[in-house]
């Protein structure tokens, strides 16, 4: 496993990121384990999380599946570089949400009740709150800084112009700021090209993709239905439709270069320099093998070029409205 910093930070965190989205709705508890287990044994340090995982009826239910797996000892909370989210609704009382400093401390002290830990690495703002002022939240968490509860801060899902108010406010109060930005980002989505990662390079936050394999279509959707392991339904099955040509020949140049597509998605983004770490979200072991599988593919200038002809990005970028 390879190691980078997180941004201009001085934490070392592996090449890929374990999301745990599914454990508890769609992955049980002790297969969870399992694959955080798996996860170390191969080398990754870095855990996503956030507090409303679990669902509507049970959020917070991935976080304490996470806090009793760190229970059991081991040094595993040790191991683990941690990263969980706020923002969004825990329950219907009106300061269980978004980013005021009310919530910020409710919701910090709950994640680590949850989670069975005094500390989190990585504490991440799950969206914008343009209700609340940079100062407020800035505050909140220098306090939380100080109390020792957090470490760092990250965003996620911020446009350009946000991370650089976030950071500008910030250097006011001479505090660090962020250090990374979870954005959505793979072959099919390359918006973040325009001005996201460009303002995040600009200052400093590594890049954390979430959904390198867009939801599946990345991850050789047409072999599988082919062969009757995947049924695409809803909006998905209208994106295949849509993109039914490009997938297929992104599929065949996978096979040209004698790669699985997943594999393939996950090394387009580790070739990428802003990247940190892209974010696998497994079901089950296997899931998480074909990701650590991917950290071996090679795409030399030729491939990365062809994969820009398939699925063209952002060459004007951060130029592209002020030419």
């Amino acid at each position: 496993m390879e190691y980078t910093h997180l941004g201009r930070s001085g934490l070392k965190v592996s090449r890929l990121c374990l999301g745990t989205m599914n454990f508890g709705p769609q992955t049980e508890e002790s297969d969870a384990h399992s694959i955080m287990d798996s996860a170390h044994e191969n080398g990754i340090n870095f855990f996503d999380t956030a507090n409303v995982y679990g669902g509507a009826g049970h959020r917070g239910w991935t976080e304490e599946i996470i806090g009793r797996w760190f229970a059991k000892g081991g040094e595993r909370r040790e191991h683990t570089v941690l990263a969980t989210k706020l923002y969004g609704t825990m329950t219907d009382r009106p300061n269980e949400s978004r980013l005021s400093a009310l919530n910020i401390r409710r919701a910090l002290d709950a994640s680590l009740k949850r989670l069975q830990t005094d500390y989190i690495d990585v504490y991440q703002f799950h969206h914008i709150d343009r209700d609340t002022p940079w100062d407020e939240i800035w505050q909140a968490i220098e306090v939380a800084v100080q109390q020792g509860k957090i470490l760092y801060s990250g965003s996620s899902n911020f446009a350009g112009w946000h991370i650089a108010q976030a950071q500008e406010a910030a250097r006011r109060r001479n505090y660090t700021g962020l250090v990374s930005e979870q954005s959505i980002y793979n072959l099919f989505m390359r918006q973040v090209e325009l001005e996201v990662i460009p303002a995040a390079q600009e200052y400093g936050l590594g890049l954390i993709p979430w959904s390198p394999l867009q939801g599946g279509l990345l991850g050789g959707v047409l072999k599988k239905e082919r062969d009757g392991v995947r049924r695409t339904e809803g909006r998905a099955a209208e994106t295949l439709k849509k993109h039914e040509g490009q997938i297929r020949q992104y599929e065949d140049f996978a096979d040209e270069l004698g790669h699985e597509p997943g594999d393939i998605a996950l090394a387009w983004l580790l070739h990428q320099p802003a990247v940190t770490a892209p974010i696998v979200g497994p079901r089950t072991q296997e899931q998480l093998d074909a990701a650590i599988r991917a950290l071996n593919v090679t795409l030399d200038a030729d491939a990365l070029k062809q994969l820009d002809a398939i699925f063209p990005g952002h060459r004007t970028a951060p130029e592209d409205y002020a030419w």
